[in-house]
């Protein structure tokens, strides 16, 4: 009885949090149309360290696909990733792309899997592989061709009694103001709120990440992170309510990228 009695009155305390945010939100996002979903399909490797080298060798006839892809639409954007801050048991490369639907994933991954730098060379030595694949509504970009830039992610678990709509609560009311924001002044190129769009991990996930040009972005997006709060005094609460911290991670890579 005393749990069901604590858990009704943390819905109250949420309902309280989002009906505060509901005119926030509204203000802020009035103008800002429903995006067309994007798709991203990630390929995550665990390279020997004494391949990391070699694992780049491959990288001219792969983006010739990407280039291709990209050219007739099939793709808005790819890039690929090398892990700044490693971990035990992590991963320490990636490549990912984007398109608007899943066969146009599915497209450029079947090109790949013709082309031999996939199945010889270094890849036959990696250690760990994993895929994923995320679908995000909320995202923007500056169009361009980005070398050594930095990217971060962020990752999150929602709790048991956030609503239905929590991850469009947040990026509304929160990710999408503070993003758009970094976008027009360019301390950030690209951001975008992501889901598993193929469920691979719990369902309750979700994760933030954004594109720097350079080292002082990250500086700058946590400035206007810090900015934010002392600014609305929502904010705080409304990811008390929603997120559970626990399982909370983050992610620094260096990253070259083309969003078209």
């Amino acid at each position: 009885m005393q749990e069901k009695r604590n858990k009704r009155i943390a819905q109250l305390a949420l309902f309280a949090v989002l009906g505060a945010l509901a005119g926030s939100v509204q203000s802020q996002t009035s103008d800002m149309k429903e995006k067309e979903r994007m798709y991203t399909y990630v390929s995550l490797w665990a390279v020997p360290r004494a391949k990391w080298a070699e694992y780049q060798k491959p990288v001219p006839a792969d983006q010739k696909i990407l280039d291709q892809a990209l050219g007739d639409d099939t793709l808005i954007a790819y890039g690929s990733d090398f892990n700044l801050v490693h971990s035990a048991d992590g991963y320490t490369h990636d490549s990912w792309w984007s398109s608007h639907s899943l066969a146009g994933l599915m497209k450029v991954l079947d090109a790949f899997e013709k082309s031999s730098t996939t199945t010889t060379g270094v890849i036959t030595s990696v250690t760990k592989h994993a895929d994923v694949v995320l679908v995000s509504h909320h995202y923007n970009w500056r169009a361009g061709t980005y070398k050594g830039a930095y990217s971060h992610g962020s990752s999150y678990a929602l709790k048991p009694t956030a609503p239905n709509d929590a991850v469009d609560v947040l990026s509304k009311s929160v990710f999408e103001p503070l993003m758009e924001k970094l976008l027009a002044d360019g301390s950030v190129v690209e951001y975008e709120v992501d889901e598993e769009s193929i469920h691979t991990e719990s369902p309750n996930s979700f994760w933030v990440y954004y594109v720097t040009p350079t080292a002082e972005g990250l500086d700058k997006v946590n400035a206007g992170i810090r900015a934010a709060l002392k600014v609305n005094a929502l904010i705080g609460p409304s990811f008390d309510s929603m997120v559970d911290f626990v399982p909370h991670r983050d992610s620094l890579t260096r990253t070259d990228a083309t969003f078209k």
